[in-house]
């Protein structure tokens, strides 16, 4: 038998307190991706149709390794914390919802890791 009112038993209970960190990560990542998206698809789009050595030759450019490389790096983040609001938002059950967040946090890294080091292996 519990002799605390409602009140008392709710009291702490509330937010995590970190959704406004989540919500401004969310928003600077997308500004981010404007410029980055721009900047990484028209040397993308000039090459497309070109032989093997002019693409290497393109991205072998310091500049557009480090755009794309940027563009990778926060595309992929933008991507898995979108994925982690939505899985919150829509899978219930304690257990299925850590594993989906899981496997979303490993595709989003091995994306990113994929193309940084495709890029890398052109570049460098």
């Amino acid at each position: 038998m519990s002799y605390r009112t409602s009140y008392s038993r709710a009291v702490g209970l509330g937010a995590a307190h970190e959704g406004v960190e989540h919500w401004w990560g969310q928003r600077v990542s997308s500004i981010a991706l404007i410029p980055l998206t721009l900047l990484f698809l028209f040397p993308f789009a000039s090459n497309l149709g070109q032989d093997h050595q002019t693409v290497l030759a393109a991205y072998a450019h310091p500049f557009h390794a480090i755009v794309a490389v940027l563009f990778f790096v926060v595309a992929c983040s933008h991507l898995k914390q979108g994925l982690q609001v939505v899985i919150e938002d829509y899978i219930h059950g304690p257990a299925m919802r850590t594993a989906v967040l899981l496997g979303s946090t490993f595709l989003c890294w091995i994306l990113g890791l994929t193309g940084v080091f495709a890029v890398a292996r052109i570049a460098l």
